[in-house]
């Protein structure tokens, strides 16, 4: 008896940028702004996402933190490729 293959579906790279700044909007930029920073999402280009950190969050010592356990964290989360 053979199995199954798995379906992989890939997405373009346009369609992967697109999802990226969905999820920075819907889910990223509102928890920021309520501790009075912001992000602007500048692009996405090989597998790097580029965020440009705005407000409170261009001098907060623990923005680094943010980048990495927060923002980075959940969009690997959702975006494992």
């Amino acid at each position: 008896m053979s199995t199954p293959q798995a379906q992989t579906t890939e997405i373009s790279d346009a369609e992967l940028e697109e999802r990226i700044g969905e999820v920075i909007d819907a889910e990223i930029r509102p928890g920021l702004q309520m501790d009075g920073g912001d992000c602007e999402f500048i692009g996405y280009d090989e597998g790097v996402v580029r965020l440009r950190l705005q407000g409170a969050c261009t001098t907060c010592a623990s923005s680094v933190v943010t980048l990495q356990m927060g923002v980075e964290r959940r969009l690997k989360e959702q975006f494992p490729q």
